[in-house]
């Protein structure tokens, strides 16, 4: 079992920001181990698989916060409707706050180090993971499983589509159209 310390999880907090906002090749391990705040030597001493380990770890950070983020957010909302157009202004929030720099905390991540079975199977995870939150709430609301689950799937997609163009096109539109539709459809879905 690895051990925690403040410095390995400010080393994983800090490189899930860095390779959020510009993915994985784009981030150097000098960059990684100055902005966690560690010694040069400290990178292989908490992370022997490198840089690779520490993307891994740092997108299972990322998905579980916004695990956490999903679950608090349609556990506050007195129906499935505005349950996801909270979920879509957190998410558009968060893109105006960083200057549009960061999206999806795990898609830049995905695209940028697909190659690598590590990272991919950290990023599938965390889909997983919010499919699985989504899916539960819709149950939870009355959908049948099944179809809750491809609900989810489709919510998952399209939020995560408008977050990218949202991003690129410097503009939170795309955002508040997908969630426009996916309240609408939700709310049909469950009368």
């Amino acid at each position: 079992m690895v051990r925690r310390t403040d410095t390995r999880n400010r080393m994983v907090t800090s490189a899930a920001e860095l390779f959020r906002a510009q993915g994985y090749h784009a981030t150097g391990l000098n960059q990684l181990v100055s902005a966690g705040g560690a010694p040069k030597g400290s990178l292989y001493f908490h992370f022997p698989g490198g840089k690779e380990q520490l993307a891994a770890e740092a997108v299972a950070h990322s998905s579980d916060s916004m695990a956490g983020l999903l679950r608090e957010v349609l556990a506050t909302a007195p129906d499935a409707g505005t349950g996801i157009t909270r979920v879509i202004e957190a998410l558009g929030r968060n893109l105006t706050e960083t200057g549009y720099r960061c999206g999806c905390p795990i898609a830049t991540v995905a695209l940028d180090a697909g190659d690598s079975d590590l990272i991919r199977q950290a990023c599938t995870d965390g889909y997983t993971s919010w499919h699985a939150v989504i899916t539960e709430y819709l149950t939870g609301q009355g959908l049948g499983s099944a179809h809750a689950a491809t609900l989810s799937t489709i919510a998952l997609s399209a939020i995560e589509g408008a977050l990218l163009l949202a991003k690129t096109q410097r503009d939170l539109a795309p955002l508040h159209a997908v969630g426009e539709h996916l309240r609408a459809t939700i709310e049909r879905e469950l009368s």
